[in-house]
């Protein structure tokens, strides 16, 4: 049986137990394989209302409270010895935004995934992580 090095490994973040379990196994593989690790979280607009989506200020003042906070995911790989780490903030459906926009712009070898979203829609209308899995052009590792 032959093992599978990966170069840069994807992984979803949302605060859920399970994209928190998903995360440390992501920093895991990443130190084991020496690969980038690249963190990536999605601010879901259909989780806001039609008077926030029209405010660029609440929508802005949204973005990038997720951006510092996803800051704080790549000190925390940093610490536990990834040397190469790198974050992504988009908006949209994070499943399809995943793996429409983020996975053909990143080329990561390898996606890891919690199994159950935090909050917003996408916990209420099917699982995402089925989503990236069946659609995703590469490997995806769905973790509870």
């Amino acid at each position: 049986m032959t093992t599978t090095t990966f170069k840069r490994i994807l992984v979803g973040v949302d605060d859920s137990v399970d994209a928190l379990l998903a995360f440390d196994y992501a920093i895991e593989q990443a130190k084991r394989d020496d690969a980038e690790l690249v963190i990536v979280s999605v601010l879901e607009n259909a989780a806001m209302n039609v008077y926030q989506v029209m405010n660029t200020d609440f929508v802005h003042g949204e973005y990038d409270d997720l951006a510092a906070h996803v800051q704080t995911y790549q000190e925390k790989a940093q610490a536990a010895g990834v040397e190469h780490v790198r974050t992504i903030v988009t908006e949209g459906e994070p499943g399809e935004t995943i793996v429409k926009d983020v996975i053909p712009e990143v080329h990561p070898d390898l996606l890891v995934v919690g199994s159950l979203a935090k909050k917003g829609v996408s916990r209420h209308f099917g699982s995402q992580a089925a989503y990236m899995a069946k659609y995703a052009p590469i490997s995806v590792l769905v973790v509870r």
